[in-house]
């Protein structure tokens, strides 16, 4: 029987095919916040070939830490992923109460062994505290994870904004001519949709724009969220889940029948994430795109959120928002060998080093004796 001493408690761990239940039950209390985390956001993504590692208390408890993964790269490599509906958004869920050893244990069971000799996560914020204790515990387990850099978050206060009062009046007086501009070509209208309001004609107009946009004439279609039928299809499995459903939301600029820009968002709490935007490339002229974004952040306002997080990446419409720059991203690689962490670290990025805590552990032979 396995048995380590670097668990306080007996644990059970186990790796369960598909996305259990058990993920949309600890989502409601992760550590990380994210309650969006539930098992119809791993499964958007990645329809067939999940599996899932799950510890918890012998006691039966709730799940102390699951970590839903999916195939990642070449097959025969055997490597696997969190996956995400969100790609900044991809990561394991971790219960307030699990602390370093429990996850350390589950990560040095047999069970898992369900994560393939290696595993990937993020792109993930590199400062949160979940990243930090499931780096910390992976390393106890013997685990060498590496880490290269995936950008910097743009972020907006939004308190500051509605102290300050947010368009200045200069720039409602270019949004208040950009509409009329608008009105002279038809009926400018905003739709929105969140909630019992999402429906499929709702993913294809926002795909009509992205068809009619940049991305459609200037890349392979592979970054747009709703152009194609599959892509639409995986937020369509998303949005199955009601809890998901009512966070997000979709801010959608119509000209009579035609809609012309969107911006398509998450609400966590406090913080609104910035998930895609875009508009029609023969309307562009007009600031059509800026007015979707303005409106997008007006409502936040209004909401009472406190964060706009836009992600990473063409800082400087961000930066013309009030954004500035935040937390760094990281994409992180988990390797069983450590032979194979030295050859893949030539290509992915430098081994993270042990926390002094983590050291100490790791000297004292904590997981091992």
């Amino acid at each position: 029987m396995y048995e380590s001493r670097i668990a306080a408690d007996r644990l059970t761990v186990a790796a369960v095919e598909g996305f259990p239940p058990e993920i949309d039950t600890l989502a409601a209390r992760n550590l990380a916040g994210h309650a969006f985390l539930r098992a119809a956001w791993y499964r958007a993504s990645a329809p067939k070939g999940g599996r899932t590692l799950l510890v918890r208390r012998d006691t039966g408890a709730a799940v102390l830490a699951a970590i839903p993964t999916a195939p990642f790269g070449p097959a025969i490599a055997r490597a696997r992923k969190v996956p995400g509906s969100y790609w900044p958004l991809r990561s394991p869920l971790i219960a307030p109460d699990c602390d370093v050893h429990a996850l350390a244990h589950g990560l040095d069971h047999a069970a898992a062994r369900c994560l393939g000799p290696v595993w990937r996560v993020g792109p993930t914020c590199g400062e949160s505290e979940g990243t930090a204790l499931l780096v910390a515990a992976a390393q106890l387990a013997n685990w060498t994870v590496l880490s290269r850099p995936a950008g910097t978050s743009w972020m907006i206060d939004l308190d500051a904004a509605r102290t300050k009062g947010w368009p200045s009046a200069a720039a409602a007086r270019k949004l208040r001519a950009v509409w009329r501009k608008l009105a002279q070509r038809g009926r400018p209208c905003w739709r929105y949709v969140r909630g019992a309001d999402w429906n499929a004609k709702a993913l294809e107009d926002m795909g009509e724009v992205e068809a009619q946009s940049w991305i459609a004439r200037t890349t392979d279609g592979s970054g747009a969220k709703f152009m194609t039928q599959a892509q639409r299809a995986a937020w369509h499995h998303a949005l199955s889940d009601p809890v998901i459903a009512a966070q997000l939301s979709a801010t959608i600029l119509m000209l009579g029948d035609r809609p012309i820009a969107f911006s398509f968002d998450l609400d966590d709490g406090p913080v609104q994430y910035g998930i895609a935007g875009s508009y029609v490339e023969d309307l562009k002229s007009l600031g059509i795109g800026k007015l979707a974004n303005t409106r997008a952040m007006q409502d936040a306002i209004a909401d009472g959120q406190s964060v706009m997080d836009m992600g990473v990446g063409d800082s400087g419409y961000k930066r013309e928002m009030g954004a500035v720059a935040g937390y760094p991203m990281v994409d992180l690689l988990f390797v069983r060998s450590r032979t194979m962490a030295a050859m893949l670290a030539r290509a992915w990025g430098d081994k993270w080093p042990p926390s002094a805590s983590t050291a100490a552990l790791l000297r004292d032979g904590t997981l091992h004796g």
